[in-house]
C-alpha cells in the first residue's frame, strides 16, 4: 500500500470528515468549520469514501511542474550571462534571451538562475529618495524634455559623442534622437525640423538652463524698457513657432528625459557594441530601429486619448521656417562674404540693384544657403559647393518657392558643411556686373584704338 503524505490542511479536513462519517457532525457544520461550501465539503466527502486518505491529496503532488526550468535551458542562461552578456542587468538579460536566443523566460527567473550561479546584477540598486511626484502631462504633444548627453557611446571605437533626444512626457515616447560631435543649437534645430514634419509641433519644451536655450548677458536698458530679453537662436526660433519653453532648475525636475539617459546609456552602448559603430554616422544609422524597438517596449498611453501636436508641416515650410540666419551687405559687384567665402548672387530681376543693401542668409537643414531679400528668395547654394574660401556662385532659386518667414538676428554659428579639396568653383554667370563692366571697358579700349 503507497504511504499517502498531507499537508497541515488536508490533516484537518480528515479529521472534521471522520467526525462527519461517525456521526458527531452534520454536513454543515463541517462545511462551516473547513471554511467551504456545502457542496464542496460532500464532493470531498464522496473522495475520501472511494479513495481514502489519498482522496485528500492534492492531484498535482508529486508530479513535475509544467513550467519548471529544464536543467539545459539553466545552464544555457548561466554560460549566456556569465560570457555574452556580463553587463546586462537581469531585466534587459531577459529581453535578449526571448529576442536572439528564443528563451523565453520571466524576469524573476532569471534573476534565480543568475544569483544561484553566483552571478549579480552590475547594476546596484540606488537607496530610494522621497521626492514629491510630478504627474504627467495627460495628453501627447503638451510637454516635451530635451536634454543632450555627452558620453563614450562607442566605447572607445571612435570619438564621444553628444546625444540629443527629445521625450514625450505624456507616453515616455522618444520622439527624435539624434548623435552629434558636440551639444549644440543644430542638434535641437533638427530636432524641431524633424518633429514638424512627423508628429508637428508640440506645445512646450522642458529644457535645462543651457546657455543654447537663455542667454547669459544682461538686458540692455532699451530691452527692459521693452520689456524683452536677449534670446538665443533656439530661444527665437522657438517663439516664431510658438512653443513655449520651460527652464529646469535641477536635473531631477526633467527626471524623464536623464532616466531616459540612464537606460540608453545601458543599452544603447550595447547595441551599438553589436553593430560594430565607429562614429556618428553609423551610430546615427542604427538610431532610427532602435528607438522603434525602444518605444514598443517602455512607452505608455496618454491619460486623455488624442494628440496636441500642431497639424505637420510640409518640407518646403519646415525649410522656411527653421534655419540658421546671417545677415549680410550686398557690395558693387553683387557679392558678399561669409566666414571667409566670397559668394555671388544669381541674376536678379530687371531694375533691382541689391548693392549697398542688407540681405539674410538662411543656413537650412538640409545644408543648402538661401540667400533671400525681403519675402523674395533669390538663389540657393548646395552644400557640396562651400568648401575652401574663395568665390562661390548661387543657383537661381526655383519659383514656387515659399516666402520664408521673417528672419532673425545674426548668429556666429558656423555652417557644417565641406567638400573635397580638389573640388573646382563655378565660374560667374555672364549677367555678372563685372563681367558687364568688363565688356564695356573692352569696347572702349577698341574704339580709341581705332
Amino acid at each position: 500500500m503507497d504511504k499517502v503524505i498531507l499537508n497541515e490542511k488536508e490533516q484537518k479536513r480528515l479529521m472534521v470528515l471522520n467526525e462527519v462519517l461517525a456521526g458527531r457532525l452534520t454536513g454543515a457544520a463541517a462545511a462551516e468549520l473547513l471554511g467551504l461550501s456545502l457542496r464542496q465539503t460532500r464532493r470531498l466527502l464522496a473522495g475520501y469514501r472511494r479513495e481514502g486518505a489519498a482522496g485528500l491529496a492534492h492531484g498535482n503532488r508529486g508530479r513535475t511542474p509544467v513550467n519548471k526550468v529544464s536543467s539545459e535551458v539553466a545552464a544555457a542562461v548561466v554560460a549566456l550571462a556569465r560570457d555574452e552578456y556580463v553587463d546586462y542587468n537581469d531585466r534587459h538579460l531577459t529581453e535578449e534571451l526571448a529576442e536572439r536566443h528564443a528563451i523565453v523566460l520571466s524576469s524573476p527567473t532569471v534573476r534565480r538562475l543568475r544569483r544561484a550561479a553566483g552571478l549579480g546584477s552590475p547594476r546596484k540598486r540606488r537607496s530610494s529618495r522621497h521626492r514629491r511626484r510630478r504627474e504627467r502631462y495627460p495628453q501627447a504633444g503638451m510637454l516635451l524634455q530635451v536634454d543632450g548627453s555627452r558620453h563614450d557611446w562607442l566605447e572607445g571605437r571612435g570619438p564621444w559623442l553628444t546625444l540629443h533626444a527629445a521625450i514625450d512626457d505624456a507616453t515616455s515616447e522618444v520622439v527624435w534622437a539624434v548623435f552629434r560631435e558636440e551639444a549644440d543649437a543644430t542638434g535641437y534645430a533638427l530636432l524641431l525640423h524633424h518633429l514638424s514634419q512627423t508628429h508637428g509641433l508640440p506645445l512646450a519644451l522642458y529644457a535645462d538652463r543651457h546657455t543654447i536655450f537663455q542667454n547669459p548677458k544682461q538686458a540692455t536698458l532699451a530691452e527692459q524698457l521693452a520689456g524683452q530679453e536677449p534670446r538665443t537662436y533656439v530661444g527665437r526660433l522657438l517663439d516664431e513657432l510658438g512653443i513655449g519653453l520651460i527652464p529646469a532648475y535641477s536635473p531631477q525636475a526633467k527626471g524623464r528625459v536623464e532616466r531616459l539617459f540612464q537606460t540608453l546609456q545601458d543599452r544603447l552602448v550595447k547595441a551599438l557594441r553589436r553593430a560594430g559603430a565607429t562614429d556618428a554616422v553609423q551610430a546615427n544609422a542604427l538610431l532610427s530601429a532602435f528607438l522603434t524597438r525602444f518605444n514598443q517596449r517602455f512607452s505608455q498611453p496618454p491619460a486623455v486619448p488624442g494628440s496636441a501636436y500642431r497639424p505637420a508641416l510640409s518640407l518646403a515650410e519646415a525649410n522656411a521656417r527653421i534655419h540658421f540666419t546671417y545677415w549680410r551687405t550686398v557690395v558693387n559687384d553683387h557679392t558678399i562674404s561669409l566666414f571667409g567665402h566670397v559668394l555671388a548672387l544669381p541674376p536678379l530681376p530687371a531694375r533691382l540693384n541689391l548693392a549697398g543693401r542688407r540681405v539674410a542668409l538662411h543656413h537650412r537643414m538640409d545644408g543648402r544657403l538661401a540667400v533671400v531679400f525681403g519675402d523674395l528668395v533669390l538663389g540657393l547654394l548646395q552644400p557640396a559647393q562651400l568648401g575652401p574660401p574663395r568665390l562661390e556662385q548661387f543657383q537661381p532659386a526655383p519659383q514656387h518657392l515659399a516666402s520664408p518667414s521673417p528672419p532673425a538676428q545674426q548668429l556666429p554659428t558656423p555652417l557644417p558643411t565641406s567638400i573635397p579639396a580638389d573640388a573646382t568653383p563655378s565660374p560667374p554667370c555672364y549677367d555678372q556686373p563685372w563681367r558687364r563692366q568688363g565688356r564695356a571697358s573692352f569696347r572702349r579700349r577698341h574704339e580709341q584704338q581705332q
